[in-house]
């Protein structure tokens, strides 16, 4: 049952990237359409980053008090519907207004993913169960370029926001059906149930706050600053592939329907990065290795490999760009899986989501400031033909770097973890 259940998280997490992606993938011709810049983009952009900044921390905490089963029905509801409504946009303001209420209704996923995943699976298969929905995103991704230009191509713009903003309304079936938590499920087997409530007796032996932890406790743990670094320097690089790759490679000279391969290549190249983190952090636990070595091992891949997209401002080629991105995607998604895998390995379930949703806000903070520089600069370099990009890309291979060594430093066990207010690891 409990992979099912993470079954139903990763269709959620692909239904959520087609809807946000929709825009992307459009822009090269909205953007003539409706004669933006590059500056215009980065700002419409903005307004989805805004309220899924914000969105993040109040929905984690909402959603530790309400529980999964609804917050993630009531989100997926609100996206689908604002999804649907943005074929009703007219110019710039209409379509800013759209993708900041798009924005608010998504950005519940992670949060409400993280604390399913703490519910339902073992320490040992946690990695894995996240890599699982989080895959969703690569996934998404990748179908998003063959869905959307395959509507627009055919039927214009509206629809291509309209029908993957209907696919919501059929997930929220199968979700209230089949989602209950573990310990009411009426479907589950007592033989399943031991497998995951054995991590929780094991951690019934550490002492724990006897309230639930406020935002300010949390803030005060050098783990929660670790668990807020590790996705505010992964995901706007993420954010950058997945809202910029289409106006990246027009600016290398490449025309868009010939250079779909590219646009797939590093989204089903995170997509095995997701599943190779998780199964490999999981095989490490079995060989011996303690909870945080194998989760900081990864990290540390990662954190090399995303690098690699720095010699990207060396070539125009197609298939080197996108054999470059891809491995880059790939690193990328090993350091991203360990992310949001660390607040249900460090945090009780009454915090996992709180913790999440804060680190999601980081994320957002840090892709908004990215994302007016790369508008900025992107605009201001547009003479430099093939090269526009070069100075985004070199630091979007080294802020990762930082982020793992910041991650390293912060992430271990200390004083806070005797006390109760974080797991073991």
């Amino acid at each position: 049952m409990r992979w099912w259940i993470g079954g139903l998280l990763f269709a959620s997490t692909v239904i959520n990237y087609l809807d946000r992606q929709t825009l992307s993938f459009l822009a090269p011709y909205l953007k003539l359409e409706h004669h933006w810049t590059n500056t215009d983009y980065a700002n419409l952009v903005i307004a989805f980053r805004i309220a899924y900044s914000i969105g993040q921390t109040v929905f984690g905490r909402l959603l530790d008090r309400i529980g999964a089963r609804r917050g993630l029905t009531l989100s997926v509801a609100w996206y689908s519907m604002i999804s649907i409504l943005t074929s009703l946009a007219r110019g710039f303001s209409s379509f800013a207004s759209f993708r900041f209420l798009l924005g608010a209704g998504e950005s519940a996923n992670w949060p409400a993913a993280t604390k399913v995943v703490a519910e339902w699976f073992p320490k040992r298969e946690r990695g894995l169960a996240t890599a699982l929905f989080d895959s969703g995103s690569s996934v998404g991704g990748a179908i998003a370029p063959f869905l959307v230009l395959g509507i627009y191509f055919r039927w214009g713009w509206r629809p291509a926001f309209m029908i993957p903003g209907a696919l919501g309304f059929l997930w929220i079936l199968a979700w209230r059906w089949l989602y209950h938590p573990p310990d009411v499920h009426p479907r589950i087997g007592n033989e399943e149930l031991q497998i995951i409530t054995a991590d929780r007796q094991e951690g019934g032996l550490q002492p724990r706050p006897a309230a639930r932890p406020r935002w300010r406790d949390l803030l005060r743990l050098p783990q929660t600053w670790g668990t807020i670094i590790a996705k505010s320097f992964t995901d706007p690089v993420w954010f950058f592939v997945t809202d910029w790759f289409p106006i990246f490679l027009v600016a290398k000279g490449i025309e868009l329907r010939s250079g779909l391969i590219a646009v797939w290549v590093p989204f089903i190249a995170a997509d095995v990065g997701n599943f190779f983190s998780g199964a490999m952090s999981g095989y490490l636990i079995r060989r011996g290795w303690s909870l945080g070595a194998a989760r900081k091992a990864l990290i540390i891949f990662g954190g090399i490999g995303v690098t690699l997209l720095i010699p990207t401002i060396f070539t125009t080629n197609l298939y080197v760009l996108a054999f470059l991105f891809g491995l880059a995607t790939f690193s990328y998604a090993c350091f991203s899986t360990m992310a949001n895998v660390l607040p249900a390995d460090l945090y009780h379930d009454d915090a996992v989501a709180s913790v999440s949703g804060l680190s999601g806000t980081g994320a957002g903070i840090g892709t908004i400031v990215a994302f007016k520089l790369i508008g900025y600069f992107s605009d201001a370099r547009q003479s430099a033909m093939t090269h526009a990009f070069d100075p985004i890309v070199i630091v979007a291979g080294l802020v990762p770097f930082l982020g793992m060594i910041l991650v390293l430093v912060l992430v271990r066990n200390t004083k806070a973890t005797d006390q109760g207010w974080v797991r073991r690891i």
